[in-house]
């Protein structure tokens, strides 16, 4: 990979995106050699001490926890909402790109387009669609009555008119309640006043968002953030950050060679959700909170999902409280002349409460030498992880996997990280018990109150490589490893087991009929 010459001008386009062509050179070689799969031993499971289930009063005692030791912690929700809602609207796209105005068996043929579109008036945003048609002299009932579905649904993915299928999910109408409809984004303010509130009065939320919507983010905050102060009686601080333009990763043709613009100029895409590591680490709090944009249910206390999600917010919370606090105990023990006694507590602590495998390294060394690795082991960020159990077939989630060093370490994992062509590694993915629905509490200070540097705890040696069209080329783009997959690879985690309603995804337009996101 050597051989590849940049002119004057590709080097300025690769300095100003803030890489070296030592960094653009090893993305390349990323290309022609390919990422490892992981190595699985085991699902992570309750019998095996990879996840923890909790009994009532433990449930109990961590949420007072929580509510107690919460209280002078710079609380943050960080919400990942920079994804298009295009997948969202996979089965419309669908239709319309068939439909040619011959009559069709829609029951048959499109059932999900025939669910839509008998329940277009319970959606939140059919009042915005019907405004928009009406705008342009088009009457939505007409159009019902004349099924012509494809005009309706074009009218609500076109960017000239309701333009569903460019937004982001954080901006679509997610919910009715009855003075109006609200979007996902909004939906996360409450969630902040339910469980991720300061003492003072205060929210912090992070939202990370893609440039070209960084307008209607700001618009959508206006309209609704003075509704939820007063509402709430809470301070919001709102915060929006875009994807560093130093994470973006060249692409490449067939031959991996660096593909261009028409322009000649190299074509450079984000990094993906794994880039993100960057924006969670320019993050400042004790506490963080993270979770899926388009995981929300409507703001109702007596509903069970939300009484459900805001007591395992709490109890995920005061977990990671307990558990760092005596992590920095333990710090403080090592670092002063500790004895052999308590250098086998901590280590049986380490094992059997933080996950942590030591096997290899037990009987290994001079006690210096212990000290010096236990030190290094806990000296990591923390994170942890609500898990749910699988309801159908298992999927990525949460696993031990063998480490380059022999070791064994809980992580968040993939499908596509992993070599389903080996029996043993099929065999291990079909007998996960739960799955990764992204419900993370994150704590990254150290015991002396610094933030860490996560970039320092990446796992740089996976990745993925898929294919993207831009403009009339087909090119290969290379993605960083997941945010709370490889990008968290050596932070010490702790995964529990939560109840189903706190997973009420929307992967699809018909996922908001699902009676979670309805008040009554």
């Amino acid at each position: 990979m050597t051989d590849i010459k940049f002119s004057a001008k590709d080097l300025r386009q690769i300095s100003l995106l803030g890489l070296t062509t030592k960094d653009v050179l090893h993305q390349i070689s990323n290309y022609k050699n390919g990422f490892s799969a992981l190595v699985l031993d085991a699902p992570a499971t309750v019998e095996n001490n990879g996840i923890f289930r909790f009994s009532k009063e433990e449930e109990d005692f961590y949420i007072s926890y929580y509510e107690e030791h919460s209280a002078n912690k710079n609380i943050l929700k960080f919400v990942p909402a920079s994804g298009a809602a295009t997948r969202m609207f996979k089965d419309l796209y669908a239709f319309t790109s068939v439909y040619n105005g011959i009559p069709y068996n829609i029951d048959k043929d499109f059932p999900s387009v025939k669910t839509f579109i008998d329940n277009i008036e319970r959606f939140a945003f059919y009042d915005d669609l019907k405004k928009v048609m009406s705008e342009a002299g088009m009457s939505i009932e007409d159009y019902l009555s004349r099924a012509d579905y494809a005009s309706i649904i074009n009218c609500l993915l076109s960017r000239h008119y309701l333009a569903y299928g460019i937004l982001p999910k954080a901006l679509l109408k997610f919910h009715k309640y009855p003075n109006g409809a609200q979007t996902s984004l909004a939906e996360h303010f409450t969630e902040a006043y339910r469980y991720a509130r300061s003492k003072d009065g205060s929210a912090y939320i992070h939202f990370t968002i893609s440039p070209e919507h960084r307008r209607n983010f700001l618009e959508e905050i206006r309209n609704i953030r003075a509704y939820y102060s007063s509402f709430c009686d809470v301070d919001f601080h709102i915060k929006l950050t875009e994807q560093r333009h130093y994470t973006d990763i060249i692409a490449v043709d067939e031959c991996n060679n660096p593909a261009r613009n028409e322009d000649g100029s190299l074509i450079f895409r984000p990094g993906g959700h794994g880039a993100l590591i960057e924006n969670l680490s320019e993050s400042k709090g004790d506490i963080i909170f993270i979770k899926n944009i388009d995981n929300v249910v409507p703001d109702n206390p007596l509903s069970e999902s939300q009484i459900v999600t805001v007591r395992y917010k709490k109890l995920l919370g005061g977990l990671l409280l307990n558990l760092q606090q005596k992590v920095f105990d333990m710090i403080h023990t090592l670092q002063n002349r500790p004895t052999e006694a308590d250098l086998k507590e901590i280590e049986d602590f380490m094992q059997k409460k933080l996950c942590i495998d030591l096997s290899r390294e037990l009987c290994v060394g001079s006690f210096g030498k212990r000290v010096e690795m236990l030190l290094m082991k806990l000296n990591r960020p923390i994170r942890v992880c609500g898990m749910v159990k699988n309801e159908g077939e298992p999927g990525g989630g949460p696993f031990w996997v063998i480490n380059g060093d022999g070791t064994k370490s809980l992580q968040i994992v993939e499908t596509s990280q992993i070599n389903r062509k080996k029996p043993d590694q099929e065999k291990i993915l079909s007998e996960a018990t739960h799955f990764n629905p992204v419900d993370l509490v994150c704590g990254i200070r150290t015991h002396s109150g610094r933030y860490f540097k996560l970039a320092n705890y990446v796992d740089h040696t996976t990745g993925f490589i898929t294919k993207k069209t831009v403009g009339a080329k087909t090119v290969k783009s290379q993605e960083l490893p997941g945010l709370w997959n490889g990008a968290m690879a050596d932070w010490i985690t702790v995964f529990v087991e939560v109840p189903l309603q706190t997973f009420n995804p929307v992967k699809t337009v018909n996922d908001l009929l699902r009676k979670e996101h309805f008040m009554d």
